[in-house]
């Protein structure tokens, strides 16, 4: 079932994608040359804390997944790509770090994705995941009062030809609500006008992420991390978006986005 959001219920989204937004931001700044993947898990778990949060990651154990799932933070480095396992591992120069992060606050639920290089980049790395990045601007331009999930699923797939990649549609985008995982799904890759007509409240994930060789993916032993099948290094962004009268409303904006 697909719930609309009221205005009020709008605002009190708020707080969470204002929470989600600050602990990914602290999560950035920490990930450095040499920081260990599980000291990462235990400031997000401080974080959440902090913030008065609780975990949607923590004891999660949906059908795709080896559950349950006993972090609070998904940490998805070079090939891995999503739902990475925070383990033994210290981050090296030039490592490509995609985080996944998703809390309820007062009972509503925000999730956003990023990925950034630790040390010194290079330029395919960061070519994918600008183009990450622009595919997650348009298709928040394209969530509009009126246009349908196709219009933003096109959008941004769009920007994955434009690049030379080719979205996965195997996890896309979701609602986001009440849980953390919701109606409507929102596929990376799609066809224009099709789809779920956008209404305002509601409220979804959108999240383009992109393998630099491959549309294949793998699971690791652990049940959950996927990783590229051919081992090229993946990238993922994501933000959560209210659809309004007055157009989408980023709620898990961060500074400079």
């Amino acid at each position: 079932m697909i719930e609309l959001k009221s205005p009020a219920e709008l605002e009190q989204m708020r707080p969470a994608g204002k929470a989600v937004a600050a602990i990914l931001t602290e999560l950035m700044a920490t990930a450095d040359v040499g920081v260990n993947l599980l000291d990462l898990e235990r400031h997000a778990r401080k974080l959440v804390a902090e913030h008065g949060a609780t975990s949607c990651y923590w004891d999660y154990a949906p059908s795709f997944g080896s559950g349950p799932f006993r972090n609070v933070l998904c940490t998805s480095v070079n090939d891995a790509v999503l739902h990475g396992l925070p383990h033994d591992y210290r981050l090296a120069d030039g490592d490509l770090v995609s985080l996944d992060f998703a809390i309820e606050v007062d009972g509503w639920v925000t999730d956003s994705a990023v990925s950034f290089t630790v040390g010194t980049a290079n330029e395919a790395d960061e070519k994918l995941i600008g183009a990450t990045r622009k595919a997650l601007a348009a298709g928040i331009a394209a969530a509009h009062v009126g246009n349908r999930i196709g219009d933003i699923s096109a959008a941004i797939g769009a920007v994955a030809a434009e690049h030379g990649y080719r979205p996965n549609r195997q996890f896309g985008g979701h609602g986001v609500g009440r849980t953390m995982h919701e109606e409507p799904s929102v596929p990376n890759d799609g066809a224009p006008g099709r789809g779920l007509k956008l209404q305002p409240g509601l409220v979804i994930a959108i999240e383009p992420w992109f393998l630099a060789g491959t549309d294949r993916i793998e699971y690791d032993s652990d049940g959950w991390t996927i990783r590229s099948a051919d081992g090229s290094r993946g990238a993922h962004s994501e933000h959560t978006v209210a659809i309004t009268e007055d157009g989408p409303i980023v709620l898990t904006e961060r500074a400079g986005d």
